[in-house]
């Protein structure tokens, strides 16, 4: 406990992940209560507070609130507040797979 007074004492505060890398790329971004956003990563600073352009939110299923569908809705330019980014994944490079835990019916 008295190491992470001592770093907040000392002014210095520092961030886990380096987004400088994707500063003007895409990035998906989840956020507590299941919120799901892509968009331009524009800016950040050290408490994880993000900017995002083009910003698209994906709606949530209303039967299942922790599960989105393809359904979608422009949001522009944003701010996500640092204490509700739970992941930040960049888009590019990256591809959607099969979960090869699910067994399938009936085993």
């Amino acid at each position: 406990m008295y190491a992470v007074f001592y770093l907040f004492q000392s002014g210095r505060k520092e961030t886990v992940l380096d987004l400088a890398k994707f500063v003007d790329k895409g990035v998906q971004v989840k956020l507590t209560g299941g919120r799901q956003v892509t968009g331009t990563l524009k800016g950040y600073d050290q408490l994880l507070n993000l900017v995002l352009d083009e910003a698209v939110e994906f709606l949530r299923d209303p039967d299942d609130p922790l599960k989105t569908t393809d359904q979608t809705r422009r949001l522009g330019l944003i701010v996500c507040r640092g204490t509700a980014v739970m992941l930040v994944n960049p888009t590019d490079g990256t591809d959607e797979i099969a979960n090869p835990f699910v067994q399938p019916d009936g085993a």
